[in-house]
C-alpha cells in the first residue's frame, strides 16, 4: 500500500481541537471533504482553510484540494487514479483511468443543544459522473466526545438497501435518474440531482484523546464501477482511526468494506494564520513630537527644500519606499509626497511609515501630510493626515481605526514633477523559479525548477520596459509526448512542445505605457513578446472610481503565435482578441469578475470568476469559461475551468515583500476559452492605490 501526497500545503495550523472533546469541526473523509471515513458529515472545516488530502486503498488513489470558501460553503477538486474499474458499470474493465471531479458541501443549519448540524452536498457534478451523488446529512454531538451522523444519499450513495426516492411524493420526476451520457466531463448535469432511488448512511465518531479519533460508519456506496474488478466489497461497514500527528497534519488508517486496508493523509493551512505569526518587519520609525523637534534649533540649511528632499528620500529608501515626487517649501504648512511602495504587501503600511518618517524630518510648522501612492506612473488616492493625529494616536489602542476615520482621501490632487534622479531607473533580479503543471493525463504532477533573470527599465513616468529569461535546471515538463488532438487552432494545447523546445526561453520582452486620460479613467498600451506563446500589441482602458465597488474595463489585443523555442521568431497564426470586463468588490473579501469577448482561438464567449482575498494578500478563486465552441469540439473537459491560488511570499517568510506566487490548476488544458496572459493589467495595478483597498489594509498603518 502506498500513500501519495503533496508537501505544498504543509504549513499552518489546520486541525484545531478542544481538550477532551470535539472541536466543532468535521474531519476529512477519503474523498477529501467534510466527512467520516467514506461518507459525508454535516459539520464544516474552519473558515478559509485550504487542505490537500490523499487517500488510497486497493487500486485507487484520490487526491483532493478543498477550500472552505465561507463559514458554511466548501468546494473540492479531486483527481483520482483508478485501476481495473468499469467507467460504465455494464461496460468493460479499464486498465487504469484518471478521473477528475468537483464537489460542494453547504452547511444549512448549525448544531445547538436541541438540533443537529445539517448539510447538503453534490459530488462529481462537473466531471464524468463516476462519483456522481447527492446527499443530505445531519450530525449531532451526544456527549463532549461522541458524535452521531446520519444521512440520505442519491446516485452513487444509493447503492445499498436503496428505496424509492422520498421526493417522489412531490413529483414523479424524481423516480428515475438519467444516465451520465458522454464521458468528456465538464457538463453540469442538473437533471440528475436528487433523482432515482435513495439510501441511508451513517456513522459514529469517538474523540478518544485530543489527537485520536475513532470512527465507524455504515456506507451506502456499492462501488458499482469497482466491485468485483478493482476489489471485492464484502460489507457496508467501515472502521477507522484518525490521528492529528501535528497541528497541520492528519493521518488516518481504516478497514474498508470487509476486505481492504486504506490510508489517508491531510495537509492543511489557513491563510488567516501565517507560519511567521505577525511577521518579522523591522520596527517602524517612531513618531517624533514637534515639541522635541523644536529643541533642535532649525538652521536655514535644515529647512532648505533640497536638503529636506534628500533626507526624506534617503529615509524612505532605507525603508523600502521610493520617493517619486515632493512639494515642500521653507514656510509651507503642508507637505505633499508621491511614494512608490516596493516592500510592503499593503500600501497602507507604506503610507503609515512615510508619515512616521515625515514627523522626524520636516520642520515643526508643517501641520499636514499629503501622501499619494504611485505605481507605473499611475497616481492613487491622496491621503491627507494631520500631524497632530500622528502624535496623538501612535500608541492608541484603537489607533488604526481612528487614524483612518480622521484621514481624508482625494483623487483631485495635482500631479507633481518627479524628483531629480528618479528617472531613468533600471532594476533587475536573478532568482530561482518553479513552474508546476497539474493533472496531465500521463502524469498528475510535473514541474520545472530553474533560474530566471528579470529586468525593468523606466525612462519616464508611466513608461515601463520589462524582460525575463529562463533557464531550466531540472524538471519534467517536457516529458509529455502526447500530441494535441484539438480541432481548434492550437493556441494552448501544444504547451508540451513549448516546454520541450524553449530552453532557454525569453518569456517576456515588452514596453508598456500607462496613462490617465480622464478622471477615474486609466489606460495601458503594451507591445512586444507578451507571454510565452504570443507576441503583439495589447491596449486597455479602465473606468475605476476610487470610492466605487464596481469597475469596467476594455481590452483589445492583436497578437501572433510565437515559435516553439520562445526566442524571437513567430509562427503563421495570428488573431485579434479582446474583452469587456466588469469587476465587482462584493465585500468581506469576495471579488467577482466577468470577461466577455473573443479568445485566442477565435471563439466568442465569457469567463466568470469568483475569488476570496484575505487581508494578508492570499487569494483563492475559481473560474469557468463558456464560448461558442461546442463541448465536442472543445474536447475533454467540455469547457475551460479551474482554480487559481495566490500566495504572498511574506506570508511564508515573515519578511516584508510585495512578491507573490500564483498558480492556476486546470483539470485539462485545451484551446477553447484561452485568454492572453499580459502582465501589468490595469485593475490590479489601480485598485491597490485607491481608498477601498487602503481601508482594507489600514490595520497595518502603524506597523
Amino acid at each position: 500500500m502506498t500513500v501519495s501526497c503533496l508537501a505544498l500545503l504543509s504549513a499552518g495550523p489546520a486541525i484545531p481541537q478542544q481538550a477532551g472533546g470535539f472541536s466543532g469541526y468535521a474531519g476529512y473523509n477519503s474523498y477529501g471533504f467534510s466527512g467520516l471515513i467514506d461518507m459525508p458529515a454535516a459539520h464544516s472545516r474552519p473558515d478559509g482553510e485550504l487542505a490537500f488530502t490523499s487517500s488510497h486503498f486497493k487500486n485507487q488513489t484520490r487526491n483532493t484540494l478543498t477550500f472552505q470558501i465561507s463559514d458554511r460553503l466548501s468546494g473540492s477538486f479531486r483527481y483520482a487514479l483508478l485501476y481495473h474499474v468499469r467507467p460504465n458499470p455494464s461496460g468493460p474493465v479499464s486498465d487504469y483511468r484518471f478521473d477528475r471531479s468537483f464537489s460542494v458541501h453547504y452547511r444549512i443549519l448549525d448544531e445547538d443543544q436541541r438540533r443537529p448540524a445539517v448539510a447538503v452536498g453534490l459530488n462529481d457534478f462537473l466531471g464524468t459522473g463516476l462519483y456522481s451523488s447527492e446527499y443530505v446529512v445531519a450530525s449531532k454531538s451526544v456527549s463532549p466526545s461522541l458524535r452521531l451522523t446520519g444521512g440520505i444519499g442519491w446516485g452513487r450513495l444509493a447503492g445499498i438497501n436503496s428505496f424509492r426516492n422520498p421526493l417522489s411524493t412531490l413529483s414523479g420526476h424524481f423516480d428515475t435518474r438519467p444516465g451520465r451520457g458522454s464521458d468528456n466531463g465538464g457538463v453540469v448535469r442538473t437533471n440528475n440531482w436528487f433523482r432515482g432511488d435513495a439510501a441511508f448512511f451513517g456513522g459514529v465518531e469517538w474523540q478518544a484523546t485530543d489527537k485520536l479519533r475513532v470512527i465507524a460508519e455504515y456506507s451506502s456506496d456499492a462501488y458499482p464501477s469497482e466491485d468485483g474488478s478493482a476489489f471485492d466489497r464484502k460489507s457496508p461497514l467501515n472502521f477507522g482511526v484518525s490521528y492529528a500527528w501535528r497541528p497541520h497534519v492528519i493521518v488516518g488508517l481504516s478497514y474498508l468494506y470487509g476486505s481492504e486496508i486504506g490510508a489517508n493523509v491531510t495537509l492543511g493551512l489557513n491563510p488567516k494564520t501565517p507560519p511567521a505569526a505577525a511577521g518579522q518587519d523591522k520596527a517602524p520609525p517612531p513618531v517624533v513630537p514637534r515639541a522635541e523637534l523644536a529643541k533642535l534649533g532649525w538652521t536655514a540649511d535644515m529647512v532648505n527644500p533640497n536638503v529636506q528632499t534628500g533626507r526624506i528620500s534617503q529615509a524612505l529608501m532605507n525603508d523600502g519606499i521610493r520617493l517619486h515626487a515632493i512639494d515642500i517649501g521653507p514656510r509651507t504648512v503642508t507637505v505633499t509626497v508621491e511614494i512608490e511602495n516596493e516592500r510592503y504587501a499593503t500600501t497602507a503600511q507604506a503610507i503609515g511609515r512615510t508619515a512616521r518618517h515625515l514627523t522626524g524630518i520636516v520642520p515643526p510648522q508643517v501641520e499636514t501630510f499629503v501622501i499619494v501612492p504611485v505605481s507605473a506612473g499611475i497616481r492613487g488616492s491622496a491621503v491627507t493626515l494631520r500631524r497632530a493625529d500622528m502624535e496623538k494616536l501612535e500608541f492608541d489602542t484603537d489607533g488604526a481605526w481612528r487614524s483612518y476615520a480622521r484621514a481624508q482621501f482625494d483623487t483631485a490632487q495635482a500631479q507633481l514633477t518627479p524628483i531629480t534622479g528618479r528617472y531613468p531607473l533600471f532594476d533587475w533580479s536573478f532568482k530561482p523559479y518553479l513552474s508546476p503543471s497539474f493533472f496531465d493525463p500521463d502524469a498528475p504532477i510535473r514541474a520545472d525548477l530553474g533560474m530566471e533573470l528579470k529586468g525593468k527599465y523606466e525612462p519616464a513616468p508611466g513608461l515601463v520596459f520589462r524582460g525575463a529569461v529562463r533557464k531550466k535546471l531540472l524538471g519534467n515538463l517536457d516529458d509529455s509526448n502526447r500530441p494535441s488532438t484539438s480541432v481548434l487552432p492550437h493556441v494552448r494545447s501544444d504547451f508540451n512542445i513549448y516546454e520541450r523546445e524553449g530552453d532557454p526561453s525569453l518569456t517576456e520582452l515588452t514596453g508598456a505605457y500607462y496613462f490617465q486620460p480622464a478622471a477615474n479613467m486609466y489606460g495601458r498600451v503594451t507591445a512586444g513578446y507578451l507571454e510565452t506563446m504570443f507576441g503583439g500589441v495589447s491596449g486597455e482602458l479602465l473606468w475605476k472610481p476610487a470610492n466605487s465597488d464596481l469597475a469596467i474595463g476594455l481590452e483589445v489585443n492583436h497578437v501572433k503565435q510565437r515559435d516553439f523555442d520562445q526566442l524571437f521568431g513567430f509562427r503563421d497564426y495570428e488573431v485579434t482578441s479582446g474583452h469587456v470586463s466588469a469587476y465587482w468588490d462584493i465585500g468581506n473579501g469576495y471579488h467577482g469578475q466577468v470577461d466577455a469577448g473573443r479568445y485566442l482561438a477565435g471563439d466568442w464567449g465569457a469567463t466568470m470568476s469568483l475569488d476570496r482575498e484575505f487581508l494578508n494578500g492570499w487569494k483563492v478563486g475559481f473560474f469557468a469559461t463558456f464560448t461558442d465552441v461546442s463541448f465536442d469540439d472543445f474536447g475533454e473537459g467540455s469547457f475551460d475551468k479551474g482554480l487559481r491560488i495566490t500566495v504572498p511570499l511574506n506570508w511564508v517568510s515573515g519578511q516584508p515583500s510585495t512578491e507573490q506566487y500564483t498558480t492556476v490548476i486546470r483539470p485539462v488544458t485545451r484551446d477553447g476559452g484561452a485568454r492572453l496572459n499580459v502582465s501589468g493589467r490595469l485593475y490590479e495595478t489601480v485598485r491597490g492605490l485607491q481608498q477601498e483597498d487602503l481601508r482594507a489594509g489600514w490595520g497595518r498603518f502603524w506597523r
